[in-house]
């Protein structure tokens, strides 16, 4: 009798209970908004941001209502407006792109590689085409940051790192965030930290800092943050940056401050089953894994694999058949988008022109979620079935 997978593919581990009792706490003093404080107490969200900044080496941190926010605050706060060119990953998701088109600016895609990283010749070759380049860490897949950078430099192109898939990360020891000028995080409950939505930024330029904190709808009361430039920054900027309220509240930062302490052991853990699941496929007949390089340190809170060459109904012939199986696998070369999957030529509201190298890429590229809830066990039963599933298929086809 064929194996089953019963468990599920968004089932996240609860909260700690140190977050939950902090967020009784919050609610039973009824004060959730950032700046409702009594004296001099900081506050959970100035302290979340103190300790993030302090986990990432960063001298500023802000915390915001959602990843999506976060990137958008960023590039405000590098003055991106209507009209501004801003390159970024052809292979991301939709909020990327949608950040840089709703203030009116306009994606530049840069393509991708088999190794789901931006393609770095593409980028030299597109770079004189945008002053600032979203950079994507799409799916935890860092790329060679130090020629990213020497290309990126050599062309005055500033650095956005969005690191939502990213959180405890590094490409050669440094901190994924750490290299750009600003980077964004994502807080949502399928990232490396739930809070159900939220995000956080982080820089070490001065000005960026205070222009991101008077965006969030600081009201002025920036001089309660503790991870902030000094008031006299704020001074240049407080009368020409506009309010876009979009804070994070108390409750969601009691509920991340207890995970950031208990991030490297999580990141730890996931990479157990993300090499579990890889060594369950290595040497599949028709199936290329994702090699990760030596200087990146990853955090495989999902896998991706390739079906190169494949047809589309091949490839939809493996979804079907490990989906009667109970995996769930999901194709980012669909025509459609569906669910979170989506092409750079849906994003209509962004022109683009075809890219038959990244087409390639995208056309066999099949990705899954691995939560926490998974045992070494299920990993190990979940690369079984799709083993026998892609053999069963590529045998027919081949």
């Amino acid at each position: 009798m064929s194996e089953r997978f019963t468990g599920s593919f968004t089932q996240q581990e609860p909260i700690p209970d140190e977050g939950i009792e902090a967020a009784l706490r919050v609610m039973q003093s009824g004060r959730l908004h950032r700046y409702n404080l009594v004296g001099d107490e900081p506050g959970e969200v100035a302290l979340l941001e103190q300790e993030f900044a302090a986990f990432t080496g960063a001298k500023y941190c802000l915390a915001v209502a959602s990843g999506g926010y976060a990137i958008a605050t960023a590039l405000r706060a590098l003055g991106v407006g209507p009209g501004d060119k801003v390159l970024t990953n052809a292979f991301t998701l939709a909020p990327v792109p949608g950040a840089i088109a709703a203030l009116g600016a306009v994606p530049v895609f840069v393509g991708v590689t088999p190794s789901l990283t931006i393609d770095l010749e593409d980028l030299a070759a597109q770079a004189g085409q945008g002053d600032v380049l979203l950079l994507s860490h799409m799916r935890g897949h860092i790329c060679d940051m130090d020629r990213l950078m020497a290309v990126c430099d050599a062309a005055g192109v500033k650095v956005v790192e969005d690191c939502a898939h990213t959180m405890g990360a590094s490409w050669n020891g440094v901190p994924s965030g750490r290299h750009g000028v600003l980077a964004a995080y994502s807080t949502q409950t399928y990232k490396h930290m739930n809070s159900g939505e939220g995000g956080l930024l982080i820089t070490d330029d001065e000005e960026l800092a205070a222009r991101a904190v008077m965006l969030s709808g600081s009201y002025m009361l920036y001089e309660r943050h503790l991870a902030a430039p000094a008031p006299e920054v704020f001074e240049r900027v407080k009368y020409e940056t506009p309010n876009i309220s979009g804070r994070m509240d108390h409750l969601r930062a009691a509920l991340l401050r207890p995970q950031l302490r208990a991030l490297p052991g999580q990141v730890a853990r996931w990479n157990e089953r993300y090499r579990a699941i890889e060594q369950g496929l290595r040497d599949t007949p028709g199936l290329a894994l994702i090699e990760r390089p030596e200087a990146e340190t990853y955090v495989g809170s999902s896998f991706q694999f390739l079906l190169p060459g494949w047809s589309a109904t091949a490839v939809q012939n493996v979804i079907r058949r490990c989906a009667a199986r109970g995996v769930e696998l999901k194709w980012f070369g669909a025509a459609e988008p569906k669910g979170f999957t989506s092409r750079y030529d849906s994003w209509r509201y962004a022109p683009s022109a075809p890219m038959p190298a990244t087409d390639r890429v995208l056309a066999g590229l099949l990705d899954m979620r691995v939560p926490l809830t998974f045992s070494l066990e299920d990993c190990a039963l979940i690369a079984r079935i799709i083993r026998a599933e892609v053999g069963a298929v590529y045998q027919s086809v081949a």
